[in-house]
Order: structure tokens, then C-alpha cells, then sequence
């Protein structure tokens, strides 16, 4: 039965974390954003209840102007968060129901910017506040909410082809049984060392977490990995093969590969010169065959541009295909089918309703159509392990992961936090000389904190140990 809230405020801080490597990823190159913590009080049934969640900032993919700097980037993000608190403060009434006004409001109402994956920011944060609040007050974890229906969720009143279906309501979503791992999918981003030579002083660093991706395969054994595309097939094929070289070289068999060009194709016949060139490599040809999907191949103003439908379900026939930055309205993924794209991301950035609804999809329609789980660069502790909540209740099979790769480990919260993890996810985190770390361990990390009281996590958030957002962007960023 599902629970009634009422938000009583909403208040949001931010601290800045720098990279232990640059993230090349589009058309950024990340090495410093804020991550930003959400704080729900409410009353819950009754019940005085209060709910966190977290999210890095990043620059240059909710919206990719170059005429806007990453401090600007960073500004309309935290814009955004202020305007769903806003549209959040003082409703009442079932999860889902707050959820759907605020989400109206944000995205097509008065507190909208215009930019959906921006003005969607906001909202999907405030709104894991507000599902954590509700388990809190409850005492289930966010498993046993959906199994439970304490959200009151109803994928037939976002998407009508699912109303009065049996897959609409969250207790037919919950994947059974939940897995108890999931495979890390590792990003190697556009910047990142292949082999152990190419590593020069700066880049190592003064940990002894690996940099080179063939030391990430020796470490961690991983056999899942997202490559990055940069638009230029020429280029891309070049690294793309190499990659797959240093992977054989490693002794990996039957890896999986996904990839992603991050809308850097302005065409489809470009996207279908890049695999022409790696069918005709070898090593190309071993990476095309062990392909799950390529992610986002054209910009996002054209991935449902009706005049480009006959040329995506020609590139479709031959690798499926999955929309990441297009999906920027609750029927995107719905539409995007029609054209012939299989796939939709999965990221909690951009909304856990959103996910539950694609994922009703998913199962209503059994046609082949997947969702797949994406790592906007989710760090310790909120947003990594909220995330890995969703992928625990979605059921997905591997998960992109780069936040551990590319950030210094649990250094991005506050010691008392960071310590308090440790204690509170042994699983999850382990400690590595004088840092803790992501536990990565046959390729794969534990979910276990899927079962924990609230929305994915047991330790303590320090909230006094984080800044005003104002004092935040006060100093320039990247």
C-alpha cells in the first residue's frame, strides 16, 4: 500500500572533488566537479522521516554548449536542484504522485529552463531524497518499498500503451532474485593509458591504484569494458583496435564490450564508415562481433529526427542500438523505438520513476528492447551505492563503472563518512594503505547494499562537513 508524504523542506550543500586522472569523455575533459547532496525532511505516515542523495556535477553532458565554460555548467546544474527543492517544498501525497507534480512543474511548468536533461537533474536528485525518506520511515529498503508498493508507482500514468497492465505497478518490476553482484562494465576513457609503459610520472600518482588498463585487467579482473568513440573514424579505429589488442594480450576470453561516442557523429553514414573500418581489422572485427550495443551514436537533435529513421534502422540491423543523452523525456525510449533503437540507459541522474517506466516497457512489450545500466561517473557514497540500488532492482546483468577509476576512492567525502562506509559495507569497500577504495573483486562489486534500511545505504552522512552551494561556486571551477 502506498505510503502519504509530506515534504516539509528540502536544503541542498555541495563539496568539490578533483580527479586522480583526467576523464576524457565528448567533448570534456574532466579533472574537477562538485558533487552535489540533497537533504528531505518530511513526515512519512505519520512518521517524522528525513532522506539524502547525491550527485556529481558534471559539465558538458546535460547540456553540450562550447560557448558555455565548466563553471557555467556547473552553475545551471546547481540552478537546477534549487528549482525542484522549490517545487518540492510543502507537497503532499503519495510518493509518485509528489514525484509527477514536481516533474510537470520542472520540466514543462514554470520552474522549467527549457533544457530537459538539465531541468531532469534536479528533479531525479530531490526525488531519490524523497524515495530514501520514505524507506527510512518505514524501516524497508528500497527492494522491499517496490515489493511492498510503498511508492505508489503506476508506469500506466506516464506511458499510455501501460495502462491496466500487469507489469505497471513496481511489485511485477522487482528482478527476482535479486543479484547479490554485478559485473563492472570499466570505462577506458579518451585520455586513458592502454599498457603500464605509456603511464608517465604525473599520471601515477601517490597511490597504487592502476592507471594502465592492462594493470585495471590484472587487479581487478575485468572482462567488461565501455569504450569511448570520438567522432573521427579514422582516429577511433586506431585506439578502439588497440584497445582490443591490450584486452587479448591480458588474457581476457569472451570479453563484452559496449560503445559509446557521446553524440560525437553527425551522421549516420559516418557511424556506418566507423564499423565498416573495424569489420575490415581484424582485431576491429573480434571487437564489432563482441559488441552488446553502440550507445548514443548521433546528437541528440537528431536521434528522432524522422529524416534520419530509414538510415538508423539500416545501422540497427547491424548492432543494437542505444539512446543515452536523447532520453530526456519520460516517452523518449518509447519513441526512440520506432526507429529502431533497442536499448535506454539507465542512470539515476535522470530519474528512478523514469527507469521503472522503461523497464515496465521492457517486460510489457518482451520484444528484444533492453535498458542498460551507465555510469555517469557515480562516487562514493550516495551516489554510487543509490545507483547500484537500482541495478540490483532492475536486475541488470553489468553495469558501467568509472568514478573509482578516474577519483581518489573514498578522499571525495568526508573521513567521518568514509570511515563509517567502511564499517557499514565491508563488501563494497576496502582499504588500501591510507585510502579506502571500491572493491572490486572477479570483475564484479556486491550489491548487498540494495538490502539495507533506506535507499541503498547504512553509514552516516555528514551533512555539517559539506559547503553552501553559493560558497561552492564562488571560486571558479576547471
Amino acid at each position: 500500500m502506498a505510503a502519504e508524504i509530506e515534504i516539509e523542506g528540502v536544503e541542498l550543500r555541495a563539496t568539490r572533488c578533483r580527479t586522480r586522472l583526467p576523464f576524457r569523455f565528448g567533448i570534456v575533459t574532466l579533472t574537477e566537479a562538485p558533487v552535489v547532496v540533497a537533504r528531505v525532511r518530511a513526515r512519512v505516515d505519520g512518521v517524522t522521516s528525513g532522506g539524502f542523495a547525491a550527485d556529481l556535477c558534471v559539465p558538458k553532458w546535460f547540456e553540450k554548449d562550447p560557448q558555455k565554460s565548466v563553471h557555467e555548467d556547473v552553475a545551471t546544474l546547481f540552478s537546477s536542484a534549487e528549482r525542484a527543492a522549490t517545487a518540492w517544498t510543502g507537497a503532499a501525497g503519495t510518493p509518485f504522485g509528489v514525484w509527477q507534480a514536481a516533474h510537470r512543474r520542472c520540466l514543462d511548468g514554470d520552474l522549467a529552463s527549457g533544457v530537459k536533461l538539465v531541468d531532469g537533474f534536479g528533479v531525479a536528485l530531490v526525488e531519490r531524497a524523497m524515495l530514501d525518506a520514505t524507506c527510512q520511515a518505514a524501516e524497508r529498503s528500497f527492494l522491499g518499498a517496490l515489493e511492498n508498493d510503498l511508492f505508489g508507482f503506476d508506469a500506466g500514468a506516464l506511458l499510455p500503451e501501460l495502462e491496466g497492465d500487469t507489469h505497471a505497478k513496481s511489485p511485477a518490476l522487482l528482478a527476482r532474485p535479486s543479484a547479490d553482484r554485478v559485473l563492472v562494465r570499466h570505462t577506458v576513457g579518451g585520455l586513458d593509458p592502454l599498457r603500464r609503459t605509456e603511464v608517465s610520472p604525473a599520471l601515477r600518482g601517490d597511490d597504487d591504484h592502476p592507471v594502465a588498463l592492462e594493470d585495471d585487467i590484472a587487479r581487478f579482473g575485468l572482462r567488461a569494458f565501455k569504450l569511448k568513440a570520438g567522432g573521427v573514424p579514422a582516429d577511433d579505429v586506431a585506439r578502439l583496435c588497440e584497445i582490443v589488442r591490450v584486452v587479448d594480450e591480458a588474457g581476457v576470453t569472451d570479453p563484452i564490450y559496449s560503445l559509446d561516442a557521446n553524440e560525437s557523429y553527425e551522421d549516420v553514414t559516418t557511424v556506418a564508415a566507423l564499423l565498416d573500418r573495424l569489420e575490415a581489422d581484424p582485431d576491429g572485427r573480434r571487437l564489432v562481433e563482441s559488441l552488446v550495443y553502440l550507445e548514443q551514436p548521433l546528437p541528440r537533435t537528431r536521434t528522432l529526427d524522422p529524416s534520419t529513421a530509414g538510415d538508423i534502422r539500416a545501422l540497427a540491423a547491424r548492432v543494437p542500438l542505444l539512446i543515452d543523452e536523447a532520453d530526456d523525456a519520460i516517452d523518449a525510449f518509447a519513441r526512440a523505438t520506432a526507429f529502431g533503437y533497442r536499448g535506454v540507459s539507465v542512470k539515476n541522474c535522470k530519474g528512478v520513476f523514469r527507469a521503472l517506466a522503461n523497464r515496465a516497457l521492457v517486460l510489457a512489450r518482451n520484444d528484444g528492447s533492453f535498458q542498460a545500466s551507465e555510469d555517469l561517473t557515480n562516487l562514493p557514497m550516495l551516489p554510487l551505492q543509490q545507483d547500484l540500488t537500482t541495478v540490483a532492482a532492475l536486475g541488470l546483468e553489468h553495469s558501467e563503472r568509472n568514478g573509482h577509476h578516474f577519483f581518489p576512492g573514498l578522499d571525495v567525502v568526508p573521513t567521518a563518512e568514509a570511515e563509517a562506509a567502511l564499517s557499514a559495507h565491508p563488501d563494497l569497500y576496502e582499504r588500501r594503505g591510507d585510502r579506502i577504495v571500491l572493491r572490486i573483486e572477479d570483475g564484479a562489486v556486491s550489491l548487498a547494499c540494495a538490502r539495507a534500511s533506506g535507499y541503498g545505504y547504512a553509514g552516516r552522512v555528514d551533512w555539517e562537513a559539506r559547503d553552501a552551494l553559493a560558497d561552492v561556486i564562488a571560486e571558479p571551477l576547471g
